[in-house]
């Protein structure tokens, strides 16, 4: 698949913190309930961090208890891709940013209506743009 941005290792490794680094670009994770955003009620967009699309919004954030940020759907369907994760002896459907390929969490069957889908994110693969009127809380449920 071809990117819209395409950048070397070191490119990466310099715009990026170890911990953004190692979770987008090298397929990581950070630990349950450590994130910034798994508890984060803040209304907003939520872009990646390595290149600033638009993937996640508030909007669509539920608590399912996961201990990472969770949207039961994309904001932005296409710059979302998925792929068949076989790591770790399992097989799960890893989540990607489709401008620049980073890794973002994985999504699971088993969210809320409307679509059923839990989209489990690491925080620090994306970035909350708050709206204009940052007081406003984002829902907890859909």
């Amino acid at each position: 698949m071809t990117r819209k941005i395409e950048k070397t290792d070191a490119e990466w490794r310099a715009q990026l913190s170890p911990e953004e680094y190692q979770v987008t670009r090298q397929k990581g994770t950070e630990r349950a309930y450590t994130g910034r955003y798994w508890d984060c009620h803040e209304a907003g967009q939520y872009k990646c961090t390595c290149c600033g699309a638009e993937l996640f919004s508030s909007e669509h954030k539920f608590d399912s208890g996961c201990g990472w940020p969770s949207f039961y759907a994309p904001a932005a369907p296409e710059n979302v891709e998925e792929a068949v994760d076989r790591s770790h002896f399992m097989v799960r459907t890893e989540v990607l940013c489709h401008n620049c390929g980073a890794h973002l969490g994985h999504v699971f069957e088993d969210g809320p209506a409307p679509t059923g889908l839990r989209y489990c994110i690491n925080s620090v693969s994306v970035k909350l743009d708050q709206d204009s009127d940052a007081g406003t809380e984002a829902p907890d449920k859909p």
